[in-house]
């Protein structure tokens, strides 16, 4: 889940649970929006992490000087 995904869902899960007075038969909005923002939020977190697991997993090289160090520097 990307980030704006995870904002619209905790966005809309938001206005149900707080903004609005509807009564549908066998539905509790109020239930309905804590839901959305849960599954936000936990989208939220899971896509930093995701995201903070690709930035390590890159490939680091070493360079190594192998140039005799009673050498004059190259300018």
């Amino acid at each position: 889940m990307r980030l704006g995904s995870s904002l619209f869902l905790i966005a809309v899960g938001a206005i149900l649970y707080f903004a609005t007075n509807l009564h549908v038969a066998h539905v509790n909005v109020d239930t309905v929006g804590l839901i959305l923002m849960i599954a936000g939020a936990v989208g939220l977190v899971l896509g930093f992490v995701q995201q903070g697991l690709a930035g390590r997993s890159r490939r680091q090289v070493t360079i190594e000087d192998r140039r005799d160090p009673r050498e004059p520097p190259v300018r």
